[in-house]
């Protein structure tokens, strides 16, 4: 399988990686033609009757045409009874001509069930899947770009199946009656010039188009492109007005879509090109029939009825022809499209539940990593034979420098990613031979960054248990020291929380995150630096909150301001991912080690912190008396 994920998320010009566009096309179609649905079958199978019937319809009709000129062409002043027949063959003609719309019209009714049950199904798996899919997936993808892939995907399946099965399996179908009429009704030259200006239009159609696709690809390719710095200029909002880049950001976008704008232009040019051709190739296969036919009537061989047949025949040939091209690029595109669709829920994720795996049963709450090697990559290991204890009921932190490692113990805990070598159990089961779902039921995390959906606070919260009723929402609220604050909104719990929670401050959207845990009630909790963007008061809040939130329950704290671990019942400290001190934070202290220095270093800071303040607020005070004299000399 191709690396999606290093590839703009499934690039619009990737090649063909699993399978050939005909075994796509056989890959979409129990999606059609789904087995638990009869009633869709039910609809395929009336639809393809109805195709069927319009098409005898549209051949039809010209005959009716014929015997009405024929009839038409009586002398003058006949008696009134022949007049009968010639309007009738005009009446059979218009209502051939409505009938062949009326049961098309139909067949789409009956078909867009289908399609749309096609798209849903497709989508539905393609949404699970990118759920199913490994964090390293996540992290190396470009939002906006699969986001867009995906859009062009489903759109693609419709564009399939109004293409393929109600367009050319149409044409196909007309182009063979009208040959066998003109090869039986007619003589053979005219079925031959038919032939060979069909062949003739066929290749000059899908020479142009293939041109054109080559066009297409790229603007798909500068319109993903497009669509995914926009969507990451957006998401980083504040980042770009911080820097003052929105020129910078601006001319990214620019960039982009003016490689697609010289894409345009060579597609418009390109299908001016297209259609002209297709307009010489067939004006002079339809020019030649008639003189051929022309000939014949003065020989009195056909009738002025069939001279107008032959060209209502080649006249309603042209429509679907007209489209060859548009059919052939759309078709190619779109199974280009859904075919990166099936890699992507073709695609096996990195972290898979063992066969047979059964669900964890967390009875007290230990946690324990033994003898845990784990590297990202290959030569860069990340944690070297790494062993402690979480004992039920207890807290355990993790400190260390940046890059120690601290993080990714939470991400192996909740199964993101597999050890390389050793194990961590709970309860003494092994977390890989158990369901990633209940190992993550049963440990409740409290991030660093916490982003919230765009919907209200009630929402958010609601999301650690959505079957929680509104009570037990305010009382996850209240125990995360939140239900003041969102009570004093006019909206209360429906106030939304804007994207990705920014309408709210660091230390509200992490009460939120509290809240939501609490609701969600595990038995082992982790806390990843869940206080360390925050100022000291608001810190002082949270971590009183998560204080309540930890109580009797098993604890991993993963945290670079010590001041919040000093009561943890063990302290482990890390670097280079092994463990260099451990003990309690009075222990650590008389200790000349690591987390001695860090403490140090974190009390200086924060006294140099205290001592500017302090200065600021000595400038203001002597400069608030001179001020104020300024000001009642101004006056």
């Amino acid at each position: 399988m191709s690396d999606i994920a290093n590839k703009d998320d499934l690039p619009a010009d990737a090649d063909p990686v699993e399978a050939s566009q005909w075994s796509t096309l056989v890959r979409l179609w129990p999606f059609i033609w789904p087995a638990d649905r009869p009633d869709l079958k039910v609809r395929v199978l009336i639809a393809l009757a109805l195709l069927l019937a319009a098409k005898v319809a549209t051949v039809m009709v010209p005959f009716f045409y014929k015997a009405a000129v024929d009839q038409l062409t009586i002398e003058p002043g006949s008696p009134a009874a022949l007049i009968v027949v010639p309007l009738a063959m005009v009446i059979a003609y218009g209502v051939g001509r409505v009938m062949m719309i009326v049961f098309a019209q139909i067949r789409d009714a009956l078909f867009t069930k289908v399609g749309q049950h096609a798209v849903r199904t497709l989508a539905l798996k393609t949404f699970e899947q990118i759920h199913r899919l490994s964090l390293r997936f996540h992290l190396e993808r470009r939002t906006g770009g699969l986001a867009r892939v995906i859009e062009r995907a489903t759109k693609a399946i419709e564009v399939i199946i109004r293409f393929t099965i109600l367009n050319t399996i149409p044409t196909v179908l007309e182009l063979a009656f009208i040959a066998g009429i003109l090869g039986l009704y007619f003589d053979l030259w005219y079925l031959l010039v038919v032939v060979v200006t069909v062949i003739f239009y066929v290749w000059f159609t899908f020479m142009v188009t293939e041109m054109r696709i080559a066009i297409r690809r790229e603007m798909n390719e500068s319109d993903t492109d497009a669509y995914a710095k926009a969507i990451d200029s957006l998401l980083n909002y504040e980042t770009v007005k911080y820097f003052g880049n929105e020129d910078w950001e601006a001319g990214r976008y620019d960039t982009a879509f003016a490689r697609y704008e010289k894409a345009a232009i060579k597609t418009y040019i390109s299908l001016a090109i297209m259609n002209s051709g297709q307009a010489a190739i067939f004006t002079a296969g339809l020019t030649i029939c008639m003189i051929m036919a022309g000939y014949d009537v003065v020989a009195g061989t056909l009738t002025i009825g069939d001279f107008v047949m032959i060209n209502a025949f080649l006249i309603q040939l042209y429509m679907p022809l007209n489209f060859m091209g548009t059919v052939y690029r759309e078709i190619k595109q779109g199974l280009i499209d859904i075919q990166m669709m099936f890699e992507l829920i073709g695609r096996e994720p990195e972290i898979k539940d063992a066969p047979g795996a059964n669900d964890l049963i967390v009875t007290d709450g230990e946690v324990r990593f033994e003898n845990v090697r784990f590297a990202y990559e290959d030569g860069r290991p990340v944690l070297e034979d790494l062993s402690f204890t979480v004992p039920p009921g207890h807290t355990v932190a993790i400190v260390g420098p940046s890059g120690a490692g601290k993080s990714t113990l939470s991400r192996i805990l909740y199964r993101f990613y597999d050890v390389a070598a050793g194990s961590v159990t709970i309860d003494g089961q092994d977390i890989r031979e158990v369901t990633q779902a209940s190992v993550r039921a049963a440990v409740g995390m409290v991030p660093q960054d916490t982003v919230l959906f765009n919907d209200t606070i009630a929402y958010n919260i609601r999301y650690g248990r959505p079957d929680a009723s509104m009570d037990e929402v305010q009382e996850a609220a209240r125990l995360a020291q939140i239900d003041t604050f969102i009570e004093a909104q006019p909206q209360g719990y429906d106030t939304e929380v804007g994207e990705r929670g920014l309408k709210l401050s660091g230390g509200e959207k992490q009460r939120v995150a509290i809240a939501r845990t609490i609701l969600k009630g595990p038995p082992i909790l982790m806390l990843d630096e869940a206080t360390s963007a925050l100022d000291v008061n608001t810190e002082r809040d949270i971590q009183s909150a998560l204080s309540k939130v930890a109580e009797n329950r098993t604890t991993l704290v993963i945290a670079h301001r010590l001041s919040t671990v000093v009561d943890a019942d063990e302290i482990i400290v890390i670097d280079a991912g092994r463990i260099i001190e451990r003990g309690r934070h009075r222990q650590l202290l008389k200790k000349p080690g690591l987390y001695a220095e860090m403490w140090n270093r974190q009390k200086e800071a924060q006294k140099a912190r205290a001592n500017l303040v302090n200065t600021v607020a000595n400038v203001e005070d002597r400069m608030l008396p001179e001020a104020e004299r300024f000001s009642q000399k101004s006056k």
